[in-house]
């Protein structure tokens, strides 16, 4: 494991700069999500007021703090940053958040202080995330240091790398009310004065408590290092990656999110390919990876097979699965027949299964568990593919059907999607997800979600 990164996601203690009683405010919110998640570690707030903040007793100055506090997180404005990190580094403090705005992201005076930082850091020898970060989570440590509300954070497999804060924020306050996956580790890169992607890529590579890396990046700090590291790490787990500034318009937005000099995109598609990382496109294939990567193995190949209810939904979802790089093989003889045998006879069966005109005949439930047995069995198929239509009209069937035959099929992805009523969808998805089966509210989701595991399949067995 990375030595310098070690103690931001197993710190024994924490001294909070910049510490408040104040509700709302950050110095507040990161000890109430520190108290939140029950971390057990020392907690020591700073603030010159000194009394007392939840129970907890402040500190009036940095003077005061133990020689043996591992990470320091500074919320304090820019202005005072500095010389707040030069107090913590001389009591012995080597790892650092630093919270604050305002610095190379914003103008030339921030720009100067963060250079200061920077001298800070190399003269001492610290380990610094940020500035201008949301903080970091380590849940297997039941450490938080974001100061966003957050509340609990739910373990999970995956971890996320981002150098913009909303995967320690809002993004993550829905992965936590809005789905049923969770998280191992969040990093909120800031501006990268010290830690960067890749001290971060090859700690959750080698951690055994990341399953699966999800990235988001503005620009590479140092592309050649990173490019050797993932193309280790993405041969033992996958690393999907999302980077803006592919136009100019994202270029310059990047420029005034963090300071980020974008690199010309056609070299980052090469550079990414050659390391086996997966790229994405959109901001929200992050989470649909996240919940995939959380609840499924990885598919066998790229065979695919799924059902629907209507013939639109076949046709243009055939066409999606082809622009994703996804295979509709044909079925073996004996299951296109056994399709045939559950269906009316004016219906002419194949893969992608039209399996409404069996739902009319034989029942909702009944046509989807057989049809679905069928697809899973044929060896050409290596994940299935529901689109369920649910109304009360038409009937909901018991999902604990699906449950019986992923557990039956483990080897074999089951996405599962939706059309018809949304409060049947909403029940649904409650029922299975906590027992591990993802669904999807959009029928395109899915099969983007299954095309990234695919890709990251074939990266971690792709010759050397």
């Amino acid at each position: 494991m990375n030595s310098k990164l070690g103690p931001f996601f197993d710190p024994r203690s924490v001294a909070i700069i910049g510490a408040s009683a104040v509700p709302g405010k950050p110095g507040c919110e990161v000890i109430r999500n520190i108290l939140a998640n029950g971390y057990e570690g020392r907690i020591y707030p700073v603030n010159p007021k000194g009394g007392r903040i939840m129970e907890i007793d402040v500190l009036s100055a940095i003077e005061g703090l133990p020689p043996d506090v591992d990470v320091a997180v500074i919320i304090l404005p820019a202005a005072a940053t500095a010389q707040a990190l030069m107090a913590c580094a001389e009591r012995g403090i080597r790892h650092f958040v630093l919270a604050s705005g305002g610095f190379a992201e914003v103008d030339e005076a921030g720009a100067l202080i963060q250079e200061e930082l920077v001298r800070i850091i190399r003269e001492r020898g610290l380990h610094v995330l940020g500035p201008n970060t949301s903080g970091h989570t380590s849940t297997p440590r039941a450490f938080t240091s974001t100061f966003f509300p957050q509340g609990k954070i739910r373990r999970g497999r995956v971890s996320y790398i981002a150098q913009t804060g909303n995967f320690g924020t809002h993004t993550l306050k829905y992965i936590l009310t809005g789905e049923h996956f969770g998280v191992a580790r969040v990093v909120g890169l800031g501006n990268k004065i010290g830690i960067d992607e890749t001290d971060a890529l090859e700690y959750l590579g080698a951690d055994p408590e990341t399953a699966a890396i999800l990235i988001y990046i503005e620009s590479f700090k140092r592309p050649l290092e990173f490019l050797k590291a993932a193309r280790e790490i993405t041969r033992r787990k996958p690393v999907v990656l999302l980077k803006s500034g592919a136009t100019e318009a994202g270029r310059q937005a990047a420029m005034a999110h963090t300071a980020a000099m974008a690199s010309p995109d056609r070299i980052v598609d090469g550079m990414l390919r050659q390391a086996g990382v997966v790229r994405v496109s959109d901001y929200t294939d992050l989470i649909l990876a996240g919940k995939a990567f959380s609840m499924l193995p990885l598919p066998a190949g790229n065979g695919v097979s799924f059902l629907a209810p209507s013939g639109a939904m076949l046709a243009t979802l055939s066409d999606f699965c082809v622009r994703l790089g996804l295979h509709i093989p044909p079925l073996e003889a004996e299951n296109v027949k056994r399709l045939q045998d559950i269906s009316p006879s004016y219906i002419r069966m194949r893969n992608p299964v039209d399996i409404w005109p069996a739902a009319l005949s034989s029942g909702v439930e009944s046509a989807y568990r057989e049809g679905m047995e069928i697809v899973l069995k044929d060896p050409a198929v290596d994940a299935v593919v529901p689109v369920l239509m649910l109304t009360r009209e038409t009937g909901v069937p018991d999902p604990a059907f699906i449950v019986e035959l992923a557990k039956k099929y483990p080897g074999k992805p089951i996405l599962v999607t939706f059309s018809g009523a949304r409060e049947c969808m909403d029940e649904y998805k409650a029922a299975l997800e906590p027992l591990g089966i993802p669904t999807f509210p959009e029928i395109e989701q899915p099969f983007e979600a299954l095309s990234i595991l695919m890709q990251c399949g074939r990266a971690m067995t792709r010759p050397r």
